[in-house]
Parts: C-alpha cells; structure tokens; sequence
C-alpha cells in the first residue's frame, strides 16, 4: 500500500485531555481555537450541553471552557467539543474519596511526577508509571494528545491501555445519513489481519447502494485489491442490510493511517473516517516472560512471590489470578535512564530536515512521521503570514475535464503574485489558465484539467509561498460491452471478452467473488487490446464453471461458464470381415471426438504398426489396415477410445481358397459376401461418404457384368410382363465400363471381384441395384438394397408455450425427413437478442418435443432453436423462435379492502403488488363466489387497469368472498383476498351536509354573473334533498338543481337582483335529517346621487351638498367621485375620487370662470351609469388686485460632474445580455463616454447606452468570455469631469452533463 496523504488540519489549537476527579470536586475542560469567532458546541454521550447551574459554558475570544460543578459518579462519560468540521473526544472519569477508594481504582489514577525507581509500600496503592515508550518527555508542547480527534491524525491510544473498556474514550460516531454501522477504528500487528465492516439498510434505498473505501484523502482502494487487500460484499434478503468487508492481510507497517468510507445512493450520500494503527513487535532483552504467569492468592489480596519456576502458592499452582504487573514493572526498570530529560520537540524543531532521521534513530523515536506531522502544525501557528490573508486551501480535487478554481486573498491590494506549477511559473499563454485579480482577491483558474495537471502548485507574493495540491480525479471506466454466458466442453478454450469507455483502463476478474491472478500454471491469461479486456482460460475444467465477472471502477459485468463432459459417440462401427489370402482387411470405426486417440487389440494383445500393419487416425475415423492377409491374421479385433470404459469388437475370417481342377467352361457365380451388408440385406450408406459395392464372381471364360438400378418411385405402375425396366445400366466387359450413368459412378474389375463405387452419395441413390455376370456358359443375377441415410432436416420454429421468472417452457415439431434413421433426440441453444452467440442447452440428446429451459435473467430478450440428431449426426440448426422475456408472475395486490357496499353492489379498492417484475402488470382480473363453495366466478370479462372495481347485481344479503389476481405475461399472481366474508346489504349512514369554507360566508355575485353551487353530503340509503330560497320553494325557471349520490349542485345561469336570499339545503333519511344555509348577495351598479347643489361660493372655493342615492346596488356605498366643469369649455375634470362624505369643498378654482359641478356614486360594483348635475352655478369673482411678482437674481446652478452610485463588479453567464448601470450629477448635462480596457465602445453595434434621467446603463448583447474586462464611464461638462469603472467576468454555461456530473 503506498504511504496515507495528507490529513485536514484541525480547528483547535489547544484540546480538552481526560481528566480524573473525586465525588464533589469541580472538573475544568479548556481548549482554544485558531479563529477567535469560531462557534463551539460541547457534547456528552453524543447529546449537546446547555449552559445550566451543573454545567458552565464560557467563551473568550479563541478561548473556551466547560467547568462540570459537583461531579457525581453518574458523570463519568464520554464528552466532545465540536468546531467547524473538527470534533475533539475526552473522558470524564470518577473516583471516591482517597481515603475510601480499593487499591484496584486507585492504581488507574493519573501518572505522578516520582521518580520510576522508588518502590511503593506494599499495602499502599501503587501509581501508574509514566509512559517513558512515546519516546518524548511529558511537559512536550505538542505531545500526543489523550483525546481524539475525528479528522485530525489518529491520537497515541497508549494513553488509554491501563483502562477497562468501559472506561475507554469513547470512539464511536454517531450513525447518520445512510450508514447503519459505521466501520470503527482498529489495531493490529505486523503480519496480524484486521476486517472493517460497513452496513447499509437497503430498505428505503430504490437500487443498490455503491461504497467506496479510501485511504487518506484521494487513494481509492478499488485498484488496490490483490494479496494483501480484499473488498467484499452481500445482502441479506431477510433484514434487508448490505453489508460491505474490507480485509487487510498481513498487514504492514505502511498500512497505518487515516480511512475512509463513502456510501452514494441516487440522491443520497454519507461516510465517515477510521483509523488503523499498526504495531510493530518489540522484545527486551533480559525479560524472563515466564514470570508473568504469577498466580495471586485468593485469600489475603497479598501477592505472594514464587520462588521459583515450579514453585507455586500455598493455594496450589492453579489458584488465584493471574498477575503480569511484574512484566511491566519490570520493563519499565529496563527502560529507565539516568539521563536528564530532553526536549525532542525543541531539538526537532531547530534541525534541518537531513538529521531528523538520524536524531529518530538517537533518542529512539518510534512514530517519526507522526511527529514531524505534528511539528508542521505548530510551525503553522507559530508563523503568521504578512502577505497573505487567507492561504489557498490544502489540496484540492477535480474530476478530468473539468475546471477548477483556486482563491487567495493578499494584505495589499496592489500586490503582484505569481503562480507556480510544480516548481515552474505559469505563464498565462492561451485559454488553459486564467489569471484574475479583484481587489485584494488573486484568482487561477484551469480549464479543461487533465491528468498532467496533477501536481503542486504555489503563489507567490514576494518572498512568501502559499501552497497546495491538485488532485485530479479520473471519470469512471463504464462497461461498453456486457460478457456474454457459455456453454463448453470440458478442455475446450473460454475467452470471456468486455469492452470498456477508456484504453489502457485497469479492471479486475473475478471468479465467485474471489480476484483472478495470474498464477505459475499460466491457466489464467488477461489480454488488453484497446479498450478490449479478455480473460482466457486454457483447458477448460469441471471446476472453473461458475460466475466470472469484470470491475471497473464505474461499473461491472456478470457472465456464467458453464464446462460439460460429452459421451463419446460412435457414428460407425467396426464389422466383421472374411477375406482371401493376398487380400487387404480393413476395420474403420467413426467416433464424435475427433481427438480422441484409442488401440487396437487382436485378441487382448495390442496391435503394433508394420509393413503389412497400419494404423491410421484422421479427424473423427480410426482404421486398423492389413495387407497381404495370412491365416495367422486371424482372430478378434478389438478398437479401445483412450479415456473411455468402452470398445469396439469385430472379427477377421481367413477364406481359404482350394483350387481344383474344373473344365474350361465354368458357369459364372455370384457370391454374395461384400462388407456391409446387414442382417436385412439393405446396405447402409451415409449421405457424402462412397458406396462401394464388392461382389466375388466366378465364371470360365471371365463373365460381363451388367449393373442395373430400378426406379426409387414406386408409384410407376409396373409393366404387363412384371418386369421392371431399369433406370441406370453399367455393363463392365474385359474390365471397360460399356455404360456409364454419370461421372460419379466407377466401375473396375480384379480377379475375382467386380466393384460397384459411386462417389458421394446421394439420397436419390438410394435403391435396387442388380449385378448380372454371363459368359458362355450361362449366367447369374443378384440384388442389393441400398439405402441412403442422412441427417435430418432441421425441425420447425419452436414456440414458447410459457415463460417464468428465470425460465421458459419451448415446444417444437419433428422434422420432416428424419434423414432415413429414426431421431434419437434434440439439442437445443439460446442466445440473447442482441447477441451473436448461441449457448448449448443440454449435450446428450433430449427425446421430448417440449423442454424447459432454465438459469435466464428475468426481463432479458431470448432466442432458441432446435437441432435434431440421429445415429448419422445433428442436423441444420431451426429457425430461431420469436424472442420472448424471462418475467415471472407479479406478487399479489396488496391493501384490498371494501370501499362501498349497497343492497346489489359493492366497492372494492386495492394498492399495485409490491413486486410487480420487469413485464409490468397488464391488468387485474376480480372475481367472487358465495361463502362455504369454491366456485369463483369472474366479476367482469377481460381486466381492468384500474385498482378499483365497483361489482354490480349482487344478490341482496348473501355471504360474498371477492379476491383479486394481478395478470401479466407469466399468468396471475397469487390472490388477495378479504379476510372475511362480506355480507351484501346496505349500511345505515346518517345524513351530514358538508359546507365548503368558502360557502360559510356571503356569497356576492354581481348581476348576470353564474353562480354554481356545489354542496357535498353524506348518508345512506340514498337521502331525500330539499331546496328552499327564504323558506319558499326554488322557481324552476331560474335556479336549476342536479343531485348525486354524493352532492347536490345549485345552478342559476344568469343571476338578478331577486335572486339574492337564503338557500337552505335539507337532507332527509326516514325522520332523520340534516340542514345548512347558503346566503347568496347579487350585486349591482348604485343610482346617481340627488339634489347635488352649491351651498357657497368664497374666494376661489365652493361648498358642495349632496344626498344619497335611492338605489344603492344592493351593496354598501364605499364613496363618490366629484368633477368640475367651466361653462366655457365643458371639459370636466375629477376632483375628489372615493370620497366618502356627502358634501365637500372644490378649491383652487380660477378667478373670472363660472362653474358647474357633478357627482357620481360608488360601490363594490363601480360607478353609477348615471351622475348627478348640480342646478346652479358657481361664478368666481374678479377681485381687482395686481399681483406684481419679485425680482431675482439668477442663480448659478452648474456642477461638475459627480457620480452619485458607482458601477459594480458583475460577473455574469455566457450568452445571456448584461447591463452594468450607475447614476450621475451635473449640471449642464455632462456627456457620457463608454470603455471597456480604455478603448471607446461608442460606435460598436455589441453595445446599447442608455441615459435617463441621470441613470446610465450599458447594456451588452450576448456577452462571451472574451467581452470580460475593465468597464469605465466617463462624465464630461464645461466644469469638469468624472470617471467610474468595475471590472466584468464572463462565465461559461453549465451544461445539463455537467450537472450530472
């Protein structure tokens, strides 16, 4: 494993440690934090602590304390401060007064600062000794803390192996988010194994979760995987918990440090961080380990020392406990030195960092990295920055593609900086890096991140850095192209062959879940080629069928191998020859496999090759050939397959031929005994192989011999004389064939023996075939039945009868021509529908015309087809069957429930199954039946979709049990039925009307509008309804009213005046009832005001009185509107609007003018049509008096120009128009004058100025990220002139890939 990265550095400076206290005392927790505001929480047992008269909580700048007053024993717990990210744990513990506590407590108390070689009094209770191991004194500044610390580096858990585990610190986090077990912390030793372990609840999860296992920051452990490292998995169906494993094996000491482990779900994302520490044995010399195995006594407490090592106690050897308090005693006696105390710390802190090994290695440092971890920080702290205000964070991560962005921010604004990468400045030379500068903010931008950004980065300001890494996470490796399953012989080659989205990506194979390797047999073989991965398996075996899968880091593929053994077949057998002296003998025999090897045996002695012997194997037929037969051939011969419990037996006749003397003319003789020939007397011929037909004749002179074939058709009426003409003649006369049908047929002659041999043969020559032989001295004739066997045709299209969860039921029709040889069976292959290859079923031919193919993946598209075999071989493969879906039968409805019920009907309603499956569902079928019979009869034909049903003409107090099936293409799920009988009759329900809320207050309508009323209730039977207007009935003609089972709706189409009242709706069962009320207010324009008049005249001003309206719409009057009116003009004018009063005074009229007024009414409606004119006039009277205005000097109102709101900083989206506005003052107008990086914009189409009233505004169109930049406005008049700029960024959209990403 390589070595952890870096960790977050903490909030704290300074931690709360453990502390022990007595009962009474008062216990103190301090801690700082490096930023002054930082907000803390104190936490015990995982609960926060409020400020109360037992706790104290107290802040003072970076300072923070918790003081616990009166502790009782029942505080002894485990506590937590809490800043930020950063979560610091310690220990509370308890104990009882010094004088009553046993010696057993008091040895846990805290380390004292006496001497390590005083020796306690035996009766008195012993200190713990100080820990002398950490290598470093305990006044250390920054010594190993006692408490732990979530993100920060793993505490020295030395501090807490003296306690009992119920008095451990408590380490546990608390479960949120996804996690129902968190893995915890854990130790081992070198060379030791350890196992975290991880549980999520899948019960709420919709697919299953993915968990990643990291150590340090970045490092995935995925790839990792090997010898000493294994990631596992599993799910328990019963509770629902996945549960995820990581394994370390043989562990080494680089193997310490932080982890940490991500669960991701959809939407929904946790994890949590572990430690691991490893130890490394250490031995002391001179320690007699035996020792330790002391036994105390049970009587006494006492110790009592053996003085020996097979002396015992008084006890016996086997009585009292074990005591190792010696071994540690006694090693801290080894360990003590006389020397004065060093500071490490101080010593390590001045050094340069070539000596830190060597002083390690001086002062017997062990965890050297852990405390030069350490020393950075304080060396952080120490060192406060002048140039930079904030620093640029730790590390950063990206993923490939995409950009990242990195902030400082600097003391003074002015100040340049630099960016280095890698040690090398970043020149900024195309698009790749971005340099922006706002105020004291310096921002580095890279686009399009790479792996080659990858590296260290730094800033500059002056003299001083601010450093960070850049981590760039690769995309995941998705699987293009599924591995497919297969179907082997056993020693046949496997390639399993993926396809992935990257060349050269790394992925693992697995067998079973356990990782392949290559090992030294070389039977595992891994090849890339591209983005090509193949795993090949040479001589494939019974024990490599299993499930092979493939990993990537963004996915993985399942395949199943499965390897059979196939039965050697015999397509031919040997046959028993009888040959002549001289002659040649030779047994064939035609087996499955063609590399099957076998020997030949002659009477249980095995046959070895000569020069009359001569043992031949090509492809799938063995011969055994012996020339130049002598007696001794003799015998039975037996053909014995290599690897197989079988044989193959014939036997050899030797033909002894005597010699006699016999006159010249011989009669010809046919001697029927070629080889072949079966106990029918039909020969057998294999379709493609050669018929050859040997017949010994006799005869002095040598005969002719005429070869004849009858018609195969029997169908041809034979002739009146009853002999059949021949289809084919050859005729063979001093050894020429005098005839030939066709270039196929060869006919020769040897001493003896006249041969038949047609090549090839065919199905039509299959037949009678006549020999004739004549010479002189009469003749001989004789037949032989050829048959012509083949393979059969290939069956037809099977069809699938039925399909199951992970199965299907197939059924096919036998071939038409069985190829002459009854069929023995079919073989049958699959294949998936966008696959090209097909995998074998079964290997031993299957008898049955209907199979039942099994070990399919539920909502995955097949294909099948058929071959049929016979003792000849396997025919042509079917035509493929209509592809077809593996799916099973959904789980039953769930939730079914009686909704409504009546004298004849019912309402059922039920929820969709819980496990519906990959086909869906394509309805519900409902049916019922009487209580006590089994007679389910369907409530309707067909299915509904819905999941609701309303049964009708149900008999009227019958006993009634409904269930329900869902239906797919598998067939109905199982049912769901009602836990009960239901009985058919209606259920007494009193009536309730239910008013809306709306219609609780006064419903207001204005003239001719629509009112529709619609007023729920309940009750069963069905209720008697009454509507009423003020206690009379409805008039027909005006309201209309339409009732329900379930409501009653009041419509008036075009509402009037009269229409307004008191609607009460009654609900009546038998003498029970229910009533509500509805008022309803139609509104209407109010009439003109009366008796308008002017009521005085003074000055500019009139008084004016009116009186209210006679018809005021039905509504409240809200107000009137006055107008005026000069006699000259007869313009009017408004004066008042929404005046509520009914007189009012019309001021600021115009001396010399006669006026004449009016007034209209308001309500909630509007104005009246009509106004009210006032009858008289009123006439302003001239007064006569000049009015001479003042005489002034003019005022100088001009100004500079003077931007009263600057333009701000924007930064905006790529395509999408931008404004940057800011308001000036000046008097005369000043012009206005636009740059952007001081060059005018004024005359380019990109830009639009605005200017009004003092507000400017430019707007650019569709800006990109070449339009960022500095902005500037410039005002000029005749006093002067002013200027304001911001500066623009330009950002690019985000994309919707992005977003998921």
């Amino acid at each position: 494993m390589p070595e952890p990265t870096k960790k977050a550095v903490s909030a704290f400076i300074k931690k709360p440690k453990c502390q022990t206290a007595e009962v009474g005392a008062t216990v103190v927790f301090e801690a700082e934090t490096e930023k002054a505001d930082a907000r803390v929480r104190w936490q015990r047992d995982a609960k926060d602590i409020t400020a109360s008269d037992k706790y104290v909580i107290s802040a003072e700048g970076n300072k923070h304390s918790l003081t616990i007053n009166n502790v009782a024993p029942e505080d002894a717990a485990g506590y937590a401060i809490i800043a930020g990210a950063s979560k610091v744990k310690f220990e509370l513990k308890i104990t009882e007064a010094e004088g009553k506590a046993p010696a057993k407590t008091a040895a846990k108390a805290p380390a004292k600062e006496t001497p390590s070689d005083a020796v306690p009094p035996a009766d008195a209770p012993p200190a713990a000794p100080a820990d002398a191991s950490s290598g470093a004194p305990a006044e250390a500044p920054a010594a190993p803390a006692q408490a732990s610390e979530t993100n920060g580096h793993a505490p020295d858990n030395g501090a807490h192996d003296g306690l009992p585990e119920s008095h451990q610190p408590d380490t546990r986090q608390d479960l949120t988010g996804l996690f129902t077990e968190k893995p915890q912390s854990g130790e081992v030793n070198v060379g030791g194994n350890i196992t975290f372990v991880a549980k999520v609840c899948g019960e709420s999860l919709l697919k299953k979760p993915t968990i990643r296992w990291f150590k340090g920051k970045w490092m995935d452990l995925a790839s990792k995987s090997g010898k000493h490292l294994q990631l596992k998995e599993h799910y328990d169906r019963n509770t629902k918990i996945y549960t995820f494993e990581m394994h370390i094996i043989a562990a080494k000491a680089n193997f310490a440090g932080g982890y940490r482990c991500e669960v991701t779900s959809r939407d929904k994302f946790d994890s949590c961080n572990f430690e691991l520490t490893v130890h490394e044995a250490q031995t002391v010399e001179g320690l007699d380990i035996r020792a330790a195995f002391r036994r105390t006594s049970l009587s006494g407490g006492s110790k009592k020392k053996m003085s020996g090592l097979g002396s015992s106690t008084d006890g016996g050897e086997d009585s009292g406990e074990l005591d190792f308090s010696a071994l540690l005693k006694k090693r801290d006696m080894v360990q003590v030195s006389t020397e004065p105390d060093v500071d490490v710390w101080e010593i390590l802190h001045n050094a340069p960092p070539s000596e830190y090994e060597k002083i390690a290695f001086q002062y017997g440092i062990t965890d050297l990295r852990g405390m030069l971890k350490r020393l950075k920080k304080m060396k952080k702290e120490e060192k406060k920055s002048a140039a930079f205000l904030k620093k640029l964070d730790p590390a950063y991560q990206i993923e490939k593609g995409h950009k990242i962005k990195m902030q400082i921010e600097v003391a003074n604004p002015d100040a340049e900086v630099k960016w280095l990468k890698n040690g090398q400045e970043i020149q900024p030379t195309g698009s790749k890096y971005i340099f922006e500068s706002i105020g004291n903010k310096r921002f580095l931008t890279i686009n399009n991140c790479s792996l080659a950004d990858d590296a260290a980065y730094t800033c500059m300001v002056g003299d001083e850095k601010s450093f960070t890494e850049l981590f760039v996470k690769e995309p995941p490796v998705l699987i293009v192209r599924n591995l497919e399953d297969q179907m082997v012989m056993k020693g046949e080659r496997v390639e399993f062959e993926c396809e992935v989205s990257e060349e050269g990506a790394q992925v693992k194979w697995e067998k079973d879940g356990v990782e392949l390797t290559r090992d030294e047999s070389f039977k595992y073989r891994f090849k890339k080629d591209g983005c090509k991965h193949v795993l090949i398996i040479n001589e494939a075996t019974k024990e490599d069928s299993g499930h092979y899968r493939v990993k990537t880091n963004g996915g993985q593929s399942l395949a199943e191998l499965l390897v059979q053994e196939k039965d050697l077949e015999v397509y031919q057998s040997i046959a028993d020859l009888t040959v002549k002296a001289k002659d040649q003998a030779v047994f064939k025999c035609e087996v499955s496999d063609e590399n099957v090897k076998g020997v030949w045996y002659k009477n249980g002695v095995e046959v070895k090759a000569d020069a009359r012997t001569h043992i031949t194997h090509i492809g799938r037929i063995h011969k055994l050939t012996i020339d130049d037969v002598r007696p001794e051939d003799e015998g039975d011969y037996t053909f014995v397959p290599e690897g197989y419990a079988f044989n193959l037996s014939a036997k050899l006749n030797f033909l002894e031929v005597k010699i006699d003397y016999v006159p010249r003319q011989d009669p010809p003789k046919i001697h029927l005994d070629c080889m072949g020939k079966t106990a029918d007397s039909t020969i057998l011929v294999v379709a493609g192989n050669k018929l050859r037909l040997d017949v010994p004749i006799t005869g002095d002179p040598a005969p002719t011999v005429v070869w004849t074939k009858a018609e195969k058709d029997k169908s041809k009426k034979a002739p009146e004389d009853g002999k059949q003409e021949p289809a084919f003649i050859w005729t063979l006369k001093d050894g020429e064939v005098v005839t030939d049908s066709g270039g196929r047929v060869h006919v020769e002659s040897t001493k003896g023996h006249c041969i038949f041999t047609i090549e090839g043969a065919e199905r039509q020559d299959e037949g009678v075939y006549s020999v004739i032989v004549r010479n002189p001295a009469g003749e001989d004739t004789a037949d032989i039945n050829v048959k012509v066997v083949d393979v059969p045709d290939p069956p037809q299209a099977p069809r699938i009868l039925s399909v199951g969860e992970d199965s299907c039921v197939v059924q096919w029709d036998p071939p038409l021509f069985d190829g002459g040889q009854p069929v023995l069976g079919y073989v049958l292959e699959r294949k998936k529908k966008k696959s090209y290859r097909w995998m074998r079923l079964n290997f031993d031919p299957y008898k049955e015309t209907t199979y039942e193919a099994k070990r399919m993946i539920e909502g995955m598209a097949y294909e099948m087809r058929v071959y049929a075999v016979n003792a000849i071989g396997m025919s042509r493969p079917s035509a493929a069957s209509e592809p077809f879906v593996p799916v099973a039968p959904s789980s039953e409805p769930i939730g079914l429930c009686v909704d409504d019920i009546s004298d004849t009907t019912i309402s059922l309603k039920w929820r969709t199954p819980e496990k519906v499956g990959s086909a869906g569902i394509d309805g519900y079928g409902v049916e019922y039946c009487k209580e006590g019979t089994d007679e389910w009869i369907p409530a309707f034909e067909g299915l509904t979709e819905r999941t609701s049903v309303i049964i009708r003409d149900l008999p009227t107090g019958e006993r009634m049990q409904f269930r329900v099936r869902a239906f797919n293409v598998a067939g109905p799920s199982p049912p769901a039925t009602l836990p009960q009988a239901i009985t058919i009759r209606e259920i007494m329900q009193r009536p309730k009307i239910w008013i809306p809320r709306n219609l609780r207050q006064t419903l207001i309508k204005k003239v001719g509008e629509t009112v529709n009323l619609v007023i729920p209730f309940q009750g069963k039977p069905r209720p008697k309804l009454t509507w009423t207007k003020n206690g009379e009935p409805l008039d027909p003609k005006q309201v209309s009213v339409r009732n329900s089972d379930t409501d009653s709706i009041l419509f008036i189409r075009k509402t009037e005046r009269k229409d307004s009242g008191v609607y009460e709706l009654q609900v009546q069962i038998e003498n029970v009832e229910d009533k509500a009320s509805v008022t309803i207010q139609i509104v209407d324009l109010p009439g003109a005001p009366q008796n308008l008049k002017v009521a005085d005249v003074w000055g500019f001003n009139v008084a004016l009185e009116w009186k209210l309206p006679k018809d005021n719409g039905n509504c409240d009057i809200i107000g009137y509107t006055i107008q005026k009116a000069d006699k000259k003009t007869m313009e009017w004018y408004t004066v008042f609007e929404q005046y509520r009063r009914t007189n009012c005074v019309v001021s600021d009229l115009i001396m010399g003018n006669e006026y004449i007024f009016r007034v209209f009414s308001m309500n909630m409606v509007g104005l009246s049509t009509e106004p009210c004119l006032s009858k008289d006039s009123a006439y302003i009277q001239k007064t006569g008096i000049m009015y001479k205005p003042p005489s002034y000097k003019d005022h100088d109102f001009s100004e500079a120009p003077k931007f009263t709101r600057p333009l701000v900083n924007r930064s905006v989206i790529s395509g999408y128009n931008a404004t940057l506005s800011c308001s000036v003052r000046g008097i005369p107008k000043p012009k206005i004058t636009w740059y952007k990086n001081k060059m005018d914009i004024s005359n380019e189409a990109k830009y639009r100025m605005f200017s009004e009233q003092g507000v400017l505004t430019l707007e650019i169109r569709k800006p990109c990220p070449f339009d960022g930049g500095v902005y500037t406005c410039k005002a000029v008049n005749a006093s002067g002139e002013d200027t304001v700029e911001c500066k623009l960024e330009v950002r690019s959209q985000i994309t919707k890939e992005d977003l998921k990403k």
